[in-house]
């Protein structure tokens, strides 16, 4: 359990593991949220394709944007 307000629940995509990083795609109902973990926790946490997971969004801020 987590106290952050903004948690959304979906299914991993993708994980590209890097040298340093890793990207991990998550699949939140017709939306995917990119993040950018460290490699050794996406090891440590065994990330794979079609794990659910919580994406935890941490921000101060929110900007919105009209062409």
């Amino acid at each position: 359990m987590l106290s952050a307000r903004n948690q959304l629940v979906g299914k991993v995509k993708s994980v590209k593991l890097g040298a340093v990083m890793a990207q991990v795609i998550v699949q939140v109902g017709e939306f995917e949220v990119v993040a950018a973990i460290t490699a050794d926790s996406a090891k440590k946490m065994k990330l794979k394709k079609g794990d659910q997971v919580a994406a935890v969004i941490k921000a101060t801020e929110v900007m919105i944007a009209k062409d």
